[in-house]
């Protein structure tokens, strides 16, 4: 059975960093899309990062250059580092997985694996 565990979320204050991690157990990913999406409170689940299974990465614009997502196949792992974060950055930040990038990118309804999220506060 696939499991997606993210773990890192927490309190932080403006300007300051976290870094996520999703460790997923069950088949082997190396050849998946792996992702992030983050969900603020009263709106909808929104992609921030993709890294596909040869390391190509793919983010929203409104991360660019602050969030860097990398995984290590070996240990079927994904990482979301965010630096300079911000109070809209706030949100549940799902993990999530897929055999199509395409569909981490434009089709989230379509992802086939998502982990329960973790909670990402930022205070002003």
């Amino acid at each position: 059975q696939v499991q997606l565990v993210e773990s890192g979320g927490g309190l932080v204050q403006t300007g300051e960093s976290l870094r996520l991690a999703c460790v997923a157990s069950g088949p082997s990913f190396n050849r998946y899309a792996m992702g992030w999406f983050r969900q603020a409170p009263g709106k909808e689940r929104m992609f921030v990062a993709a890294i596909s299974w040869n390391k190509n990465t793919y983010y929203a614009e409104s991360v660019k250059g602050r969030f860097t997502i990398t995984r290590d196949n070996a240990k079927n792992t994904e990482y979301l580092q965010m630096n300079s974060l911000r109070p809209e950055d706030t949100a549940v930040y799902y993990c999530a997985v897929d055999g199509t990038l395409a569909n981490m990118i434009s089709l989230p309804s379509d992802v086939e694996y998502w982990g329960k999220g973790t909670l990402v506060t930022v205070s002003s």
